[in-house]
Parts: structure tokens; sequence; C-alpha cells
């Protein structure tokens, strides 16, 4: 076959076969009378042969040894392709997310478009002062993609910088919420953790919402971050929670607090004293539960603690019964 038919069938331009000619990659076994390139079936073979190491990234001079060196090994090559490879793909993925978000701000401008990316490139520097500054000292005429923030927040692990996406992030009100609420479904529960607190920091029925069902996950830190929320915003349901914190001796201060807030309701004042009179039932025998407890006690109506303390004033412990004393002792004051 002639040059042309061979480009033909094969989808190989001829400037390119000519050029694997003068490379000796693929060299036709004849010539006709006039002098033409004429390639023979075997000649088609390995053209298709370098084609298809060529569409793995390989170079040309890689394809010569691939097909020349019976020795060659593939494996160390391909490895190193794959590397390569993802290594690009990760700085596509960079640039492509770059570009949604400089999209999303809607620039006006180039001068927009230019703050956006100085936004971008301060969130993602390794200086963790660095990071707060740029959340916290945004252009005000150029709004902050949602998205950036929620991912930002979903991944910061500095607990400045964190506060201060958290901190803007509540401010973008429902469209906040909508970013980084998916990552409340995330396999890894660190995120989890991360989204429960941003979403902590908003307000609003839908946010109340999501961390209700935080309270079923999982992972013990989630549902407390949510308990805590939630307590403070008048949900009776996560009083188990709160109540399992001061038992545990997680955040229990924290705890007793939002315990003792939600009992200013007496609707919700007798399912409190009911559980913690219950733990104390529960841990007869162990003094550190019983003092969180009893110190939890301390933060609920008078009325309704006072007589609780007074018999935990009489507790076996003497250290128990001595904070139990002092504790009753404030109530009655």
């Amino acid at each position: 076959m002639l040059i042309g038919e061979v480009a033909r069938r094969s989808g190989v331009s001829t400037r390119m076969l000519r050029h694997y000619d003068t490379l000796g990659l693929v060299r036709p076994t004849g010539r006709t009378v006039g002098g033409y390139r004429e390639y023979a079936a075997e000649d088609v073979r390995r053209i298709f042969h370098v084609e298809c190491l060529r569409s793995l990234g390989l170079s040309l001079r890689q394809v010569a040894r691939a097909l020349e060196d019976p020795a060659f090994e593939p494996s160390a090559l391909v490895g190193d392709l794959i590397r390569r490879t993802e290594d690009r793909l990760e700085r596509e993925q960079e640039l492509l997310d770059r570009l949604r978000a400089v999209d999303a701000s809607a620039p006006a401008g180039w001068e927009d478009v230019l703050r956006i990316v100085e936004l971008l490139r301060g969130l993602g520097s390794p200086s963790a002062a660095r990071r707060q500054q740029a959340v916290l000292s945004p252009a005000e005429d150029v709004p902050v993609p949602t998205e950036l923030l929620a991912g930002a927040v979903l991944t910061e692990a500095d607990p400045h910088v964190a506060g201060a996406l958290r901190w803007a992030l509540a401010r973008a009100g429902g469209d906040g919420l909508a970013s980084v609420a998916p990552g409340m479904r995330a396999a890894d529960a660190e995120v989890r953790r991360r989204a429960v607190l941003a979403i902590a920091a908003m307000s609003g029925d839908e946010s109340t919402a999501v961390l209700a069902e935080a309270l079923r996950d999982p992972d013990a830190t989630v549902r407390r971050h949510a308990a805590l929320a939630l307590g403070t915003r008048g949900v009776t349901a996560a009083v188990p929670t709160l109540v399992g914190m001061v038992v545990d001796g997680t955040n229990d201060v924290e705890a007793a607090e939002v315990l003792g807030a939600l009992s200013r309701d007496p609707a919700c004042a007798d399912r409190v004293m009911a559980a913690l009179v219950d733990e104390l039932a529960a841990h007869p025998e162990d003094p550190a539960v019983r003092i969180r407890l009893a110190q939890a006690l301390a933060e609920m109506p008078a009325t309704a603690a006072r007589d609780v303390l007074r018999r935990l004033s009489h507790d076996d412990d003497r250290a128990v019964a001595l904070i139990a004393s002092a504790l009753a002792g404030v109530l009655d004051g």
C-alpha cells in the first residue's frame, strides 16, 4: 500500500508517517519504481502498535524502545506514567475548581477575577495566619462563593482559621447551609465534625433540622457538637446526649450549663431531673460520675435540685457528700 492509502486506513496523517520513517520507527518495506513509499501488512501492523503505545502517553523514543528491545520491562514505565497522569489530573482538578469558584463569584470584570484568585491563593497558603487573613479580609465588592467557603471549612485543621471560615459561612445564610450540609454525609468522621460545627454556627429551622439528624451520627463527637447546639436552641431531643456528656466527663461543664438552660422550661425540667437522678442510681460506686452529676444538678432550678443534693450530702463517698452539701448550701442561699 502506498502512503496515502495507509493514512486513510490507519487514521495517521501522511506527515506523521513520514516522521515515523525519518525516525526509523516505522519504515516502509519497499519502494515503488517511482520511489514512493510502499507499506507491507507488517508495516501497517507496526503503525497500529505505535499508535496504541502512544495512546498510553509514551513518547516516540519510549515507543521505539518498547518495540525494539525484547528485554524492556513495561511495569516500571507504566507505573511512572500512572503517577504522572495522576499528578496531571490533580493539577487539572485544581484548575477546574478554581475556574468554578471564579465563575460562582459572577465577576463583573477582570478586577473581580483577580480578587477572587487572590482569595483562592490565600486559602491555599501553607500559613494558617495567611489563610485566616484571606477569610477575614475579603474584597467587600466581590462575593465569596459559598461552595469555596464550604470546601475550605470541611478541610481546615487549624482551629482559628476554621472559626473564621465558620463565621464567614454563617453570614452566607441558606446558601452556606446548602453548601456545607453534604459534609454531614462524608465517610470521614473528621469531615462530619467540621460540618456540624459549621452548621451549629448557623441559625434557622433548616440548620436545626440538620443538627437533629446529627444526633444519630455514629461518631460520638458529632453527636455531642449537635447536642450542645440544639440544647441552646431549646430542642429537648438533645437531653439524652447532654446527660451522657456529663456522665462521660466530655465537655461536661458546657453540657450541664445547657441542661440548666433547658430546665428553665418547666415542661423540660422534669425530664432533665429524671435523667440525672437515673444516672445517679446507675453509678452508685463511681464518685467521679456522681460529682459531675451533682455539679450538673446545681445548674437546675433550685426547687427541683435541692432535695436531690441534700440526699447526696449523705453519700458514702466523702468527696461526693462534701461537694453536694456545698452545692445544696448555695441553692439554699
